[in-house]
């Protein structure tokens, strides 16, 4: 089947977070596709919608035996029934394990740069941040595993929420990566969140690792947050799942969920991703082939006409991080600037930590017109910035 992702839908006045911007700006930022989502998708919540009526829903043999064939099929790996309770989204998944298997004041460990929302889900609770800051190297991202080890020796350390694939810089962590993790946690008794949402958007030929897959270890302090709905394009359907394999830990996941009221789906929550996961395959790999084409624009482009600006290794995601290290060491600065001069909106890499002050993230999910529009703009505004 032909996918039109070269197709520029009209996106304003939809009530749409990510377009609720001026006219001429152009909004690269928040990590939401400007494509429909996949054919099969639409015509499950199209059916649904024709029914008419939406009364509380039950979760059907189904949504468990999509996310356990999914897994199998494209990650080789086994999931139970049990293991699975269905939470409105990751984030709310992530914040009420955090209520739950911590008390205030204990502290949470992060590895940053790191997605911007966990250092929400942990300070709202009452919680402490803890960072354990990446080695940045030759355009790539590395685990400090002394750095990580020391801080979680720390007795007030007790949960640690690990980004697999790593937003924003896109890293695939590997088995062996994952597994040492996973032994340090289990020696000093830190539990694991791994936020794996990200995971199916992978560069062709590239799959990731689930944290709870690596071994025996990994799998019992493990709590695995999972979804379809960045993959798909569906967040505005809030549909996700949590992965619990260890009985005892799975336990206080289920009550933490229930307590919080984020355990029971909507009108088109289990449609649609019973849909995503049992019929959206073809459509992900057209998907990914067209974003990595638009990660090769993007590097062309960088090269040739900004070489000030360098692309760290990617390997998963549609977010691109660029450092900007040549232009400026405040990226705050930087991305206001370009917003204001060029109406190009993309976020700025210190809004995930210190160690992203001189970084840029820019979406990249989006037709390849509008990616060459944004490359003028930032070269537009680069050329401004340094001329003042």
């Amino acid at each position: 089947m032909e996918y039109h992702f070269d197709r520029v839908i009209d996106r304003r006045n939809t009530n749409s977070l990510k377009w609720d911007v001026k006219e001429n700006e152009l909004p690269m930022w928040v990590a939401d596709m400007d494509f429909e989502t996949a054919p099969e998708i639409q015509e499950a919540i199209r059916q649904r919608a024709a029914f008419g009526i939406f009364g509380y829903q039950i979760m059907p043999d189904e949504w468990y035996e999509a996310y356990i064939g999914w897994w199998k099929d494209r990650h080789g790996y086994q999931m139970e029934r049990e293991w699975l309770m269905f939470c409105t989204g990751v984030i709310p998944a992530v914040s009420s394990a955090v209520r739950k298997l911590t008390t205030p004041a204990e502290k949470v460990l992060i590895q940053t740069p790191v997605y911007n929302i966990f250092f929400n889900s942990i300070l709202n609770n009452g919680r402490e941040v803890l960072e354990s800051p990446l080695r940045y190297e030759n355009g790539s991202y590395e685990m400090d595993f002394a750095d990580l080890e020391e801080k979680l020796a720390d007795p007030q350390t007790s949960l640690m929420i690990l980004c697999n694939p790593q937003n924003p810089a896109g890293r695939i962590w590997t088995r062996e990566e994952l597994a040492r993790v996973g032994e340090l946690c289990a020696k000093y008794h830190v539990t694991v969140i791994s936020d794996e949402i990200h995971c199916d958007l992978t560069v062709p030929g590239m799959d990731y690792v689930p944290f709870a897959s690596v071994s025996e270890t990994c799998r019992d302090i493990s709590v695995t947050c999972i979804a379809p709905t960045k993959t798909f394009n569906l967040a505005g359907l809030q549909s996700a799942a949590v992965c619990v394999p260890d009985p005892f830990l799975r336990h206080k996941v289920w009550r933490a969920l229930n307590t919080d009221e984020v355990a029971e789906p909507n009108s088109f929550a289990v449609d649609a991703a019973v849909a995503a996961f049992t019929k959206g395959g073809p459509w992900l790999d057209a998907l990914r082939e067209y974003i990595f084409r638009n990660e090769q624009t993007v590097a062309e482009f960088l090269a040739k006409e900004l070489p000030q600006v360098r692309l760290a290794r990617h390997e998963a995601t549609y977010l691109l991080w660029l450092d900007c290290a040549q232009v400026t060491q405040d990226s705050e600065e930087f991305a206001a600037f370009l917003r204001e001069k060029t109406g190009l909106f993309v976020t700025a890499g210190a809004h995930y930590g210190a160690a992203g002050r001189h970084f840029l993230r820019v979406n990249i999910a989006c037709p390849r017109s509008v990616v060459l529009d944004g490359l003028a703009r930032l070269k537009q505004g680069m050329e401004r910035y340094l001329a003042r």
